[in-house]
Protein backbone atom coordinates (compact mmCIF):
# COMPACT_ATOMS: atom_id res chain seq x y z
CA UNK A 1 0.00 0.00 0.00
CA UNK A 2 2.84 2.69 -0.10
CA UNK A 3 3.30 5.30 -2.37
CA UNK A 4 6.57 6.41 -1.43
CA UNK A 5 10.07 5.46 -2.60
CA UNK A 6 10.44 3.77 0.45
CA UNK A 7 10.66 -0.09 1.30
CA UNK A 8 12.85 -2.73 3.52
CA UNK A 9 16.84 -2.29 2.93
CA UNK A 10 18.52 -5.13 1.24
CA UNK A 11 22.58 -5.31 1.19
CA UNK A 12 23.74 -2.62 -1.12
CA UNK A 13 26.63 -3.42 -4.05
CA UNK A 14 25.82 -1.10 -6.91
CA UNK A 15 26.31 -3.67 -9.89
CA UNK A 16 28.91 -2.40 -13.13
CA UNK A 17 27.97 0.03 -15.64
CA UNK A 18 26.47 -1.39 -19.15
CA UNK A 19 28.95 -2.79 -21.61
CA UNK A 20 27.07 -0.25 -24.27
CA UNK A 21 25.61 2.44 -23.57
CA UNK A 22 22.63 1.78 -26.42
CA UNK A 23 21.83 -1.41 -24.35
CA UNK A 24 18.87 -1.01 -21.83
CA UNK A 25 20.71 -3.89 -19.56
CA UNK A 26 22.81 -2.62 -17.34
CA UNK A 27 22.48 -0.23 -14.29
CA UNK A 28 21.41 3.38 -14.80
CA UNK A 29 21.44 6.71 -12.37
CA UNK A 30 19.34 9.64 -12.27
CA UNK A 31 18.40 12.29 -9.73
CA UNK A 32 14.71 12.79 -9.46
CA UNK A 33 13.25 16.21 -8.37
CA UNK A 34 15.63 18.80 -7.11
CA UNK A 35 16.90 20.91 -4.47
CA UNK A 36 16.73 19.51 -0.58
CA UNK A 37 14.21 16.42 -1.69
CA UNK A 38 16.06 15.48 -4.38
CA UNK A 39 16.50 11.87 -4.57
CA UNK A 40 19.19 9.42 -6.48
CA UNK A 41 17.43 6.58 -8.18
CA UNK A 42 19.68 3.93 -9.70
CA UNK A 43 17.81 0.78 -12.01
CA UNK A 44 18.88 -2.13 -12.65
CA UNK A 45 17.98 -3.79 -15.83
CA UNK A 46 18.84 -7.37 -16.57
CA UNK A 47 18.01 -10.25 -19.46
CA UNK A 48 17.04 -13.52 -17.76
CA UNK A 49 17.60 -17.05 -20.18
CA UNK A 50 14.72 -16.77 -22.38
CA UNK A 51 15.44 -13.32 -23.13
CA UNK A 52 12.67 -11.33 -20.66
CA UNK A 53 13.70 -7.99 -19.30
CA UNK A 54 13.78 -7.25 -16.07
CA UNK A 55 15.42 -5.77 -12.92
CA UNK A 56 14.88 -3.82 -9.76
CA UNK A 57 15.01 0.44 -8.55
CA UNK A 58 17.11 1.53 -6.22
CA UNK A 59 16.92 5.08 -3.90
CA UNK A 60 20.02 5.01 -1.88
CA UNK A 61 18.51 8.33 -0.09
CA UNK A 62 16.21 6.55 1.50
CA UNK A 63 18.36 3.56 1.98
CA UNK A 64 15.42 1.51 -0.40
CA UNK A 65 17.03 -1.14 -2.55
CA UNK A 66 15.64 -3.69 -4.64
CA UNK A 67 12.38 -2.47 -5.26
CA UNK A 68 11.03 -4.62 -8.75
CA UNK A 69 10.59 -3.43 -11.92
CA UNK A 70 7.41 -5.20 -13.99
CA UNK A 71 6.52 -4.54 -17.83
CA UNK A 72 9.94 -3.72 -18.87
CA UNK A 73 10.16 -3.06 -22.49
CA UNK A 74 13.14 -2.11 -24.34
CA UNK A 75 13.95 -1.74 -28.43
CA UNK A 76 14.04 1.30 -30.94
CA UNK A 77 15.55 4.22 -28.48
CA UNK A 78 12.88 3.45 -26.19
CA UNK A 79 12.95 2.04 -22.25
CA UNK A 80 9.72 1.90 -20.24
CA UNK A 81 8.78 -0.11 -16.87
CA UNK A 82 6.15 0.15 -14.18
CA UNK A 83 7.07 -0.37 -10.29
CA UNK A 84 4.01 -1.91 -8.91
CA UNK A 85 4.99 -1.55 -5.28
CA UNK A 86 5.09 2.07 -5.12
CA UNK A 87 2.95 3.14 -7.84
CA UNK A 88 5.33 4.29 -10.29
CA UNK A 89 6.17 4.07 -14.02
CA UNK A 90 8.84 5.30 -16.47
CA UNK A 91 8.74 6.21 -19.93
CA UNK A 92 11.59 7.15 -21.65
CA UNK A 93 14.00 7.70 -25.37
CA UNK A 94 17.49 7.10 -25.87
CA UNK A 95 19.53 10.56 -26.80
CA UNK A 96 22.47 9.53 -28.17
CA UNK A 97 24.39 12.84 -28.19
CA UNK A 98 23.88 12.74 -24.68
CA UNK A 99 24.30 8.81 -23.94
CA UNK A 100 21.30 9.39 -21.56
CA UNK A 101 17.52 8.23 -21.60
CA UNK A 102 15.48 11.20 -21.52
CA UNK A 103 12.19 10.35 -20.07
CA UNK A 104 9.26 10.84 -17.23
CA UNK A 105 8.15 9.55 -13.99
CA UNK A 106 5.00 9.06 -12.41
CA UNK A 107 4.08 8.58 -9.36
CA UNK A 108 0.65 9.72 -7.76
CA UNK A 109 0.73 13.42 -8.52
CA UNK A 110 1.89 13.79 -11.56
CA UNK A 111 4.53 13.38 -14.13
CA UNK A 112 8.60 14.66 -13.19
CA UNK A 113 11.67 14.60 -15.18
CA UNK A 114 13.86 11.54 -15.04
CA UNK A 115 17.05 11.21 -16.97
CA UNK A 116 18.90 8.03 -16.83
CA UNK A 117 22.76 7.44 -17.60
CA UNK A 118 25.03 4.94 -17.13
CA UNK A 119 25.85 4.13 -13.76
CA UNK A 120 29.30 4.75 -12.66
CA UNK A 121 31.14 1.48 -11.72
CA UNK A 122 31.48 1.68 -7.54
CA UNK A 123 34.85 2.87 -6.30
CA UNK A 124 36.72 0.01 -4.69
CA UNK A 125 36.05 -0.33 -1.09
CA UNK A 126 39.10 0.70 1.10
CA UNK A 127 41.47 -1.85 1.81
CA UNK A 128 42.40 -2.32 5.73
CA UNK A 129 39.55 -0.39 6.54
CA UNK A 130 38.99 0.04 10.59
CA UNK A 131 35.97 3.01 10.90
CA UNK A 132 37.83 5.75 13.73
CA UNK A 133 35.27 6.31 16.90
CA UNK A 134 35.74 9.90 15.04
CA UNK A 135 34.74 8.70 12.14
CA UNK A 136 31.57 6.95 13.59
CA UNK A 137 30.58 9.88 15.08
CA UNK A 138 30.66 12.07 12.43
CA UNK A 139 28.07 9.80 10.94
CA UNK A 140 26.28 9.52 13.64
CA UNK A 141 26.06 13.26 14.28
CA UNK A 142 25.06 14.20 10.50
CA UNK A 143 22.39 11.56 10.69
CA UNK A 144 20.74 12.87 13.58
CA UNK A 145 21.44 16.56 12.85
CA UNK A 146 18.06 17.41 11.55
CA UNK A 147 15.42 14.31 13.56
CA UNK A 148 14.96 16.53 16.82
CA UNK A 149 14.63 13.78 19.12
CA UNK A 150 15.97 10.85 17.42
CA UNK A 151 19.45 9.46 18.93
CA UNK A 152 21.53 6.61 17.71
CA UNK A 153 24.92 4.24 19.04
CA UNK A 154 26.57 2.15 17.32
CA UNK A 155 28.72 -0.64 18.15
CA UNK A 156 32.20 -2.43 16.61
CA UNK A 157 33.45 -5.84 18.13
CA UNK A 158 36.77 -6.83 16.36
CA UNK A 159 40.25 -8.67 16.58
CA UNK A 160 41.38 -5.51 19.09
CA UNK A 161 37.98 -5.42 21.26
CA UNK A 162 34.58 -3.87 21.66
CA UNK A 163 33.42 -0.10 21.49
CA UNK A 164 30.10 1.44 21.43
CA UNK A 165 29.58 5.09 20.28
CA UNK A 166 26.51 6.89 21.29
CA UNK A 167 24.87 10.04 20.51
CA UNK A 168 22.01 10.71 22.31
CA UNK A 169 18.98 12.92 20.98
CA UNK A 170 18.99 16.30 23.25
CA UNK A 171 21.49 17.25 26.34
CA UNK A 172 18.55 16.05 28.67
CA UNK A 173 18.50 12.51 27.25
CA UNK A 174 21.66 10.07 27.58
CA UNK A 175 22.07 7.15 24.79
CA UNK A 176 24.52 4.53 25.41
CA UNK A 177 25.41 0.76 25.38
CA UNK A 178 22.52 0.12 27.72
CA UNK A 179 19.83 1.90 25.86
CA UNK A 180 17.21 -0.07 25.08
CA UNK A 181 15.55 -0.45 20.79
CA UNK A 182 13.52 -2.47 19.28
CA UNK A 183 15.57 -4.47 16.92
CA UNK A 184 12.55 -5.32 14.36
CA UNK A 185 13.31 -8.41 12.31
CA UNK A 186 16.92 -8.66 13.60
CA UNK A 187 14.28 -10.98 15.96
CA UNK A 188 14.46 -13.51 12.69
CA UNK A 189 17.97 -14.16 13.08
CA UNK A 190 17.70 -15.33 16.77
CA UNK A 191 13.89 -17.82 15.74
CA UNK A 192 16.34 -19.12 12.75
CA UNK A 193 19.28 -19.46 15.29
CA UNK A 194 16.64 -21.27 17.93
CA UNK A 195 15.67 -23.78 14.66
CA UNK A 196 19.31 -24.53 13.88
CA UNK A 197 20.19 -25.30 17.35
CA UNK A 198 16.71 -27.40 17.47
CA UNK A 199 17.86 -29.38 13.93
CA UNK A 200 21.31 -29.78 15.86
CA UNK A 201 20.02 -32.00 18.72
CA UNK A 202 17.64 -33.45 16.51
CA UNK A 203 14.30 -32.47 18.04
CA UNK A 204 13.37 -31.00 15.10
CA UNK A 205 14.13 -31.62 11.17
CA UNK A 206 14.48 -28.51 8.31
CA UNK A 207 12.21 -30.68 6.48
CA UNK A 208 9.68 -31.25 8.83
CA UNK A 209 6.11 -30.50 8.00
CA UNK A 210 5.40 -26.98 9.54
CA UNK A 211 1.49 -28.59 9.92
CA UNK A 212 3.10 -31.36 11.84
CA UNK A 213 3.30 -28.57 15.09
CA UNK A 214 0.05 -27.00 14.62
CA UNK A 215 -2.71 -27.06 16.80
CA UNK A 216 -4.80 -29.92 16.51
CA UNK A 217 -7.70 -30.04 13.83
CA UNK A 218 -5.66 -27.14 11.78
CA UNK A 219 -3.76 -27.56 8.88
CA UNK A 220 -0.75 -25.54 6.88
CA UNK A 221 -2.08 -24.54 2.99
CA UNK A 222 -0.06 -26.85 0.63
CA UNK A 223 -0.06 -26.94 -3.14
CA UNK A 224 1.00 -29.60 -5.79
CA UNK A 225 1.44 -32.46 -3.17
CA UNK A 226 4.21 -30.02 -1.52
CA UNK A 227 4.26 -29.24 2.34
CA UNK A 228 5.66 -25.99 3.67
CA UNK A 229 8.35 -26.97 5.75
CA UNK A 230 9.92 -25.06 8.56
CA UNK A 231 13.31 -24.45 6.27
CA UNK A 232 10.68 -22.64 4.13
CA UNK A 233 9.68 -20.83 6.66
CA UNK A 234 12.63 -19.38 7.25
CA UNK A 235 14.35 -18.81 4.32
CA UNK A 236 10.82 -17.12 2.99
CA UNK A 237 10.34 -19.48 0.60
CA UNK A 238 7.05 -21.11 1.53
CA UNK A 239 4.76 -19.31 -0.72
CA UNK A 240 2.40 -17.27 2.26
CA UNK A 241 2.03 -13.71 1.95
CA UNK A 242 4.13 -10.93 3.47
CA UNK A 243 1.06 -10.65 6.51
CA UNK A 244 -2.29 -11.99 6.57
CA UNK A 245 -5.48 -10.59 5.15
CA UNK A 246 -6.90 -10.97 8.67
CA UNK A 247 -5.78 -8.67 10.60
CA UNK A 248 -8.18 -6.67 12.83
CA UNK A 249 -5.15 -3.25 12.86
CA UNK A 250 -7.61 -1.83 15.31
CA UNK A 251 -5.01 0.43 16.21
CA UNK A 252 -2.61 1.44 13.26
CA UNK A 253 0.12 2.72 15.40
CA UNK A 254 0.28 -0.84 17.21
CA UNK A 255 -0.87 -3.33 14.20
CA UNK A 256 0.23 -6.79 15.24
CA UNK A 257 -1.31 -5.91 18.79
CA UNK A 258 -4.44 -7.74 18.51
CA UNK A 259 -3.64 -10.41 15.94
CA UNK A 260 -4.19 -13.61 17.95
CA UNK A 261 -2.95 -16.80 17.41
CA UNK A 262 -7.13 -18.05 16.89
CA UNK A 263 -6.71 -15.82 13.91
CA UNK A 264 -3.77 -16.88 12.83
CA UNK A 265 -4.99 -20.48 12.82
CA UNK A 266 -8.02 -19.31 11.21
CA UNK A 267 -5.80 -17.42 8.41
CA UNK A 268 -4.04 -20.71 7.51
CA UNK A 269 -7.21 -23.18 7.62
CA UNK A 270 -8.71 -21.08 4.61
CA UNK A 271 -5.19 -19.50 3.17
CA UNK A 272 -5.22 -21.00 -0.82
CA UNK A 273 -1.07 -20.94 -2.05
CA UNK A 274 -0.89 -18.78 -5.26
CA UNK A 275 2.21 -20.68 -6.63
CA UNK A 276 4.38 -23.76 -5.95
CA UNK A 277 6.02 -23.53 -2.65
CA UNK A 278 9.67 -23.33 -2.88
CA UNK A 279 9.04 -21.52 -6.44
CA UNK A 280 10.19 -17.99 -5.43
CA UNK A 281 11.56 -15.86 -2.93
CA UNK A 282 9.20 -13.65 -0.78
CA UNK A 283 9.85 -12.11 2.60
CA UNK A 284 7.27 -13.15 5.13
CA UNK A 285 6.76 -11.84 8.66
CA UNK A 286 3.81 -14.27 8.72
CA UNK A 287 6.16 -16.98 8.02
CA UNK A 288 8.88 -15.94 10.04
CA UNK A 289 6.62 -15.16 13.58
CA UNK A 290 4.33 -18.57 12.62
CA UNK A 291 8.27 -20.10 12.65
CA UNK A 292 8.39 -18.83 16.36
CA UNK A 293 5.59 -19.90 17.18
CA UNK A 294 5.64 -23.78 15.81
CA UNK A 295 8.97 -23.86 17.56
CA UNK A 296 7.79 -23.46 21.36
CA UNK A 297 4.72 -25.35 19.92
CA UNK A 298 7.87 -28.19 19.58
CA UNK A 299 9.74 -27.79 22.43
CA UNK A 300 6.67 -27.62 24.80
CA UNK A 301 7.56 -24.55 26.12
CA UNK A 302 7.01 -20.73 24.47
CA UNK A 303 9.09 -18.43 22.22
CA UNK A 304 10.31 -16.28 25.02
CA UNK A 305 11.85 -19.53 27.04
CA UNK A 306 13.49 -20.76 24.06
CA UNK A 307 14.89 -17.74 23.44
CA UNK A 308 16.34 -17.34 26.98
CA UNK A 309 17.25 -20.89 27.38
CA UNK A 310 19.04 -21.23 23.70
CA UNK A 311 20.51 -17.90 23.22
CA UNK A 312 20.27 -15.11 25.99
CA UNK A 313 21.28 -17.09 28.71
CA UNK A 314 23.83 -18.67 27.55
CA UNK A 315 25.08 -15.54 26.82
CA UNK A 316 24.38 -13.48 29.12
CA UNK A 317 22.47 -11.38 27.05
CA UNK A 318 20.10 -9.83 30.30
CA UNK A 319 19.37 -7.22 27.90
CA UNK A 320 17.47 -8.91 25.56
CA UNK A 321 13.50 -9.99 25.88
CA UNK A 322 10.32 -9.78 24.28
CA UNK A 323 8.93 -8.10 27.83
CA UNK A 324 10.72 -5.97 29.54
CA UNK A 325 11.05 -5.82 32.96
CA UNK A 326 9.49 -2.10 34.59
CA UNK A 327 13.60 -1.55 35.33
CA UNK A 328 14.28 -2.12 32.01
CA UNK A 329 11.15 -0.15 30.16
CA UNK A 330 12.83 3.28 31.53
CA UNK A 331 15.37 2.24 29.56
CA UNK A 332 13.73 1.82 26.17
CA UNK A 333 14.60 4.72 24.19
CA UNK A 334 11.26 7.36 23.23
CA UNK A 335 10.11 6.44 19.74
CA UNK A 336 9.69 8.03 16.61
CA UNK A 337 7.84 7.76 13.10
CA UNK A 338 9.34 8.65 9.87
CA UNK A 339 8.29 12.15 10.21
CA UNK A 340 9.64 12.67 13.92
CA UNK A 341 5.99 12.41 15.12
CA UNK A 342 6.33 9.93 18.61
CA UNK A 343 5.18 6.69 17.94
CA UNK A 344 4.15 3.74 20.06
CA UNK A 345 5.93 0.55 20.79
CA UNK A 346 5.05 -2.80 18.93
CA UNK A 347 3.64 -5.23 20.54
CA UNK A 348 3.35 -9.07 18.45
CA UNK A 349 1.82 -11.62 20.51
CA UNK A 350 1.26 -14.03 18.36
CA UNK A 351 4.14 -13.10 15.55
CA UNK A 352 6.92 -12.36 18.38
CA UNK A 353 9.38 -14.46 16.39
CA UNK A 354 9.22 -11.73 13.58
CA UNK A 355 10.14 -8.55 15.01
CA UNK A 356 9.14 -8.31 18.79
CA UNK A 357 12.49 -8.65 20.54
CA UNK A 358 14.05 -5.22 22.20
CA UNK A 359 18.16 -5.14 22.70
CA UNK A 360 20.59 -2.92 23.55
CA UNK A 361 24.34 -2.45 21.74
CA UNK A 362 26.36 -4.19 24.58
CA UNK A 363 24.02 -7.16 24.42
CA UNK A 364 23.96 -7.34 20.87
CA UNK A 365 28.07 -7.07 20.41
CA UNK A 366 28.01 -10.19 22.53
CA UNK A 367 25.59 -11.69 20.50
CA UNK A 368 27.76 -10.39 17.49
CA UNK A 369 30.70 -11.95 19.05
CA UNK A 370 29.03 -15.33 19.60
CA UNK A 371 27.74 -15.51 16.31
CA UNK A 372 31.48 -14.84 15.01
CA UNK A 373 33.11 -17.58 16.98
CA UNK A 374 32.92 -21.15 16.04
CA UNK A 375 32.70 -22.19 19.57
CA UNK A 376 30.75 -20.37 21.32
CA UNK A 377 26.88 -21.62 22.52
CA UNK A 378 25.42 -20.27 19.21
CA UNK A 379 28.49 -20.95 17.12
CA UNK A 380 26.88 -25.14 15.72
CA UNK A 381 23.67 -23.39 15.17
CA UNK A 382 25.35 -20.25 12.71
CA UNK A 383 27.20 -22.74 10.97
CA UNK A 384 23.71 -24.77 10.23
CA UNK A 385 21.85 -21.48 9.74
CA UNK A 386 24.78 -20.37 7.27
CA UNK A 387 25.39 -24.01 5.25
CA UNK A 388 21.44 -23.55 3.92
CA UNK A 389 21.42 -20.62 1.07
CA UNK A 390 18.59 -19.96 -1.40
CA UNK A 391 18.86 -17.72 -4.52
CA UNK A 392 16.63 -14.89 -4.20
CA UNK A 393 16.34 -13.33 -7.31
CA UNK A 394 18.36 -10.38 -6.68
CA UNK A 395 21.95 -11.09 -7.97
CA UNK A 396 23.22 -8.90 -4.75
CA UNK A 397 22.41 -11.32 -1.68
CA UNK A 398 21.23 -14.73 -0.99
CA UNK A 399 18.77 -15.90 1.80
CA UNK A 400 19.89 -18.45 4.92
CA UNK A 401 18.43 -19.40 7.59
CA UNK A 402 17.28 -16.13 8.88
CA UNK A 403 20.78 -14.06 7.55
CA UNK A 404 21.11 -12.65 4.91
CA UNK A 405 24.61 -13.00 2.57
CA UNK A 406 25.87 -10.13 0.40
CA UNK A 407 28.45 -9.68 -1.81
CA UNK A 408 29.85 -6.50 -1.45
CA UNK A 409 32.69 -7.33 -3.93
CA UNK A 410 33.73 -10.16 -5.42
CA UNK A 411 35.43 -12.82 -2.97
CA UNK A 412 34.33 -10.74 -0.19
CA UNK A 413 30.95 -11.80 2.54
CA UNK A 414 29.03 -9.78 4.49
CA UNK A 415 26.36 -11.83 6.84
CA UNK A 416 23.10 -9.02 7.61
CA UNK A 417 20.27 -8.63 8.64
CA UNK A 418 18.17 -5.32 9.42
CA UNK A 419 15.11 -4.60 11.09
CA UNK A 420 12.10 -1.76 11.62
CA UNK A 421 9.13 -1.02 13.67
CA UNK A 422 6.76 1.98 13.89
CA UNK A 423 9.22 4.21 15.70
CA UNK A 424 12.62 2.19 15.63
CA UNK A 425 15.35 1.32 13.03
CA UNK A 426 18.30 -1.15 13.13
CA UNK A 427 21.16 -3.18 11.58
CA UNK A 428 23.43 -5.91 12.05
CA UNK A 429 26.45 -7.07 9.93
CA UNK A 430 29.24 -9.06 10.09
CA UNK A 431 32.00 -10.12 8.23
CA UNK A 432 33.32 -13.65 9.34
CA UNK A 433 36.53 -13.65 7.13
CA UNK A 434 37.52 -10.71 9.43
CA UNK A 435 36.17 -11.42 12.73
CA UNK A 436 34.42 -7.73 12.34
CA UNK A 437 30.36 -7.10 12.88
CA UNK A 438 28.89 -3.80 13.65
CA UNK A 439 25.13 -3.36 15.58
CA UNK A 440 23.50 0.13 14.95
CA UNK A 441 20.32 1.06 16.60
CA UNK A 442 18.32 4.24 15.86
CA UNK A 443 14.58 5.77 17.67
CA UNK A 444 12.96 6.84 14.72
CA UNK A 445 11.44 5.66 11.40
CA UNK A 446 13.44 8.11 9.41
CA UNK A 447 15.09 6.85 6.64
CA UNK A 448 17.80 6.55 5.80
CA UNK A 449 18.61 4.80 9.13
CA UNK A 450 20.93 1.82 10.48
CA UNK A 451 21.71 0.09 7.57
CA UNK A 452 24.00 2.61 5.72
CA UNK A 453 25.87 3.42 9.03
CA UNK A 454 26.51 -0.08 9.92
CA UNK A 455 27.97 -0.92 6.28
CA UNK A 456 29.73 2.12 6.14
CA UNK A 457 31.39 1.08 10.32
CA UNK A 458 31.85 -2.27 8.59
CA UNK A 459 33.69 -1.94 5.45
CA UNK A 460 33.86 1.38 4.33
CA UNK A 461 30.68 1.53 2.08
CA UNK A 462 29.72 5.18 1.88
CA UNK A 463 27.36 6.83 4.44
CA UNK A 464 24.18 8.37 2.42
CA UNK A 465 23.16 12.00 2.76
CA UNK A 466 20.60 12.68 5.63
CA UNK A 467 17.66 14.74 3.70
CA UNK A 468 15.63 16.86 5.93
CA UNK A 469 12.07 15.50 7.44
CA UNK A 470 9.10 16.05 4.68
CA UNK A 471 6.15 17.34 6.21
CA UNK A 472 4.17 15.31 7.86
CA UNK A 473 1.14 14.33 5.92
CA UNK A 474 -2.88 15.85 7.45
CA UNK A 475 -4.11 13.66 10.29
CA UNK A 476 -6.34 11.38 8.62
CA UNK A 477 -9.93 12.29 8.21
CA UNK A 478 -12.30 10.95 10.88
CA UNK A 479 -14.59 8.34 9.54
CA UNK A 480 -17.30 6.33 10.72
CA UNK A 481 -17.83 3.40 9.56
CA UNK A 482 -21.60 2.16 8.59
CA UNK A 483 -23.29 -1.21 7.72
CA UNK A 484 -24.71 -1.87 4.30
CA UNK A 485 -26.58 -4.61 2.63
CA UNK A 486 -25.11 -7.66 1.34
CA UNK A 487 -26.05 -6.17 -2.42
CA UNK A 488 -24.26 -2.97 -1.93
CA UNK A 489 -20.64 -4.93 -0.77
CA UNK A 490 -21.48 -7.48 -3.46
CA UNK A 491 -21.00 -4.80 -6.40
CA UNK A 492 -17.97 -3.38 -6.10
CA UNK A 493 -16.56 -6.70 -5.56
CA UNK A 494 -13.45 -7.41 -8.57
CA UNK A 495 -10.32 -6.11 -10.00
CA UNK A 496 -9.01 -2.51 -10.22
CA UNK A 497 -5.91 -1.91 -12.68
CA UNK A 498 -4.64 1.54 -10.79
CA UNK A 499 -1.30 1.15 -13.67
CA UNK A 500 -0.11 -1.33 -15.26
CA UNK A 501 0.54 -5.31 -13.67
CA UNK A 502 -0.72 -3.23 -10.66
CA UNK A 503 -3.98 -3.93 -9.31
CA UNK A 504 -6.40 -3.22 -6.44
CA UNK A 505 -8.17 -6.61 -5.82
CA UNK A 506 -11.43 -6.17 -3.49
CA UNK A 507 -12.61 -9.19 -2.19
CA UNK A 508 -15.92 -10.37 0.47
CA UNK A 509 -14.45 -12.04 3.27
CA UNK A 510 -17.01 -13.04 6.10
CA UNK A 511 -19.65 -10.06 6.39
CA UNK A 512 -17.26 -7.81 4.84
CA UNK A 513 -14.75 -6.67 1.80
CA UNK A 514 -10.66 -6.97 1.87
CA UNK A 515 -8.39 -5.09 -0.54
CA UNK A 516 -5.21 -5.74 -1.92
CA UNK A 517 -3.05 -3.92 -4.34
CA UNK A 518 -0.71 -6.50 -6.41
CA UNK A 519 2.22 -7.66 -3.60
CA UNK A 520 0.87 -5.95 -0.91
CA UNK A 521 -0.99 -7.38 2.21
CA UNK A 522 -4.48 -7.81 2.01
CA UNK A 523 -6.17 -5.54 4.20
CA UNK A 524 -10.05 -4.95 5.29
CA UNK A 525 -12.03 -2.08 4.02
CA UNK A 526 -15.13 -0.45 5.91
CA UNK A 527 -17.71 1.50 4.17
CA UNK A 528 -18.34 5.15 5.14
CA UNK A 529 -21.26 5.61 2.66
CA UNK A 530 -22.10 3.20 -0.54
CA UNK A 531 -19.55 3.08 -3.06
CA UNK A 532 -17.19 4.33 -0.33
CA UNK A 533 -14.94 2.75 1.76
CA UNK A 534 -11.97 3.51 3.95
CA UNK A 535 -8.71 1.48 5.81
CA UNK A 536 -8.26 1.88 9.43
CA UNK A 537 -4.85 0.55 9.17
CA UNK A 538 -3.41 3.32 6.75
CA UNK A 539 -4.59 6.64 5.93
CA UNK A 540 -6.45 5.28 2.75
CA UNK A 541 -10.03 5.56 0.82
CA UNK A 542 -11.43 3.79 -2.21
CA UNK A 543 -14.89 5.88 -3.97
CA UNK A 544 -16.33 3.70 -6.61
CA UNK A 545 -18.26 4.97 -9.40
CA UNK A 546 -20.83 3.38 -12.02
CA UNK A 547 -21.81 4.47 -15.50
CA UNK A 548 -25.82 5.05 -16.11
CA UNK A 549 -26.70 1.58 -16.07
CA UNK A 550 -25.44 1.51 -12.26
CA UNK A 551 -23.04 -0.76 -13.03
CA UNK A 552 -19.64 0.09 -11.41
CA UNK A 553 -17.05 0.57 -13.58
CA UNK A 554 -14.28 2.02 -12.13
CA UNK A 555 -12.58 3.21 -8.39
CA UNK A 556 -10.86 6.06 -7.28
CA UNK A 557 -8.13 5.56 -4.92
CA UNK A 558 -6.58 7.98 -2.48
CA UNK A 559 -4.11 7.34 0.01
CA UNK A 560 -2.52 10.40 2.22
CA UNK A 561 -4.09 12.98 -0.32
CA UNK A 562 -3.05 11.43 -3.53
CA UNK A 563 -4.95 10.24 -6.09
CA UNK A 564 -5.29 7.05 -8.90
CA UNK A 565 -8.02 6.12 -11.47
CA UNK A 566 -8.21 2.39 -11.47
CA UNK A 567 -10.61 1.08 -14.19
CA UNK A 568 -12.46 -2.24 -13.50
CA UNK A 569 -11.21 -5.14 -15.10
CA UNK A 570 -13.67 -7.71 -16.76
CA UNK A 571 -13.79 -11.36 -14.45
Amino acid sequence: MRTKLALAAAVAMVMAAPASAQEAVGDWAGVLGEGPTALRVVIHISRDAEGDLGGTLDSPDQNARGIALAEVVAGEGKLAFSVPAILGKYQATWDENAKLWTGTWEQNVGPSPLNLSAAPRPAPLPANWRASDDDIAKALDARIAPRTGQGMVAGVVEPEGRRVIARGPAASVTFDGTTLFEIGSISKVFTALILSDMVNKGQVALDDPAEKYLPAGHHMPGRNGRKITLKDLSMHMSGLPRLPDNMPMGDPEDPYADYSEALMLAFLDGYQLPRDIGEKYEYSNLGAGLLGYLLARAAGSDYETLLRERITGPLAMSDTAVTLSPAQAKRLAPAFDMYMRPAKPWLLPTLMGAGGIRSSADDMLKFAAAALDPQSPIGPAMKTALANRVDTGDPRFQQALGWQVGHPEEGREIVIHNGGTGGFRSALALEPAKQRGVVALANSGAEPSATDIALHVLVGAPVTATPPIPPAPPPPVVRTEVTLPAAELDRVVGRYELLPNLVMTVARRDEGLTAALTNAPTLPIFAEAPLSFFWKAVNAQVRFTTDESGKVTAAEFTQDGQHLTAKRLEP
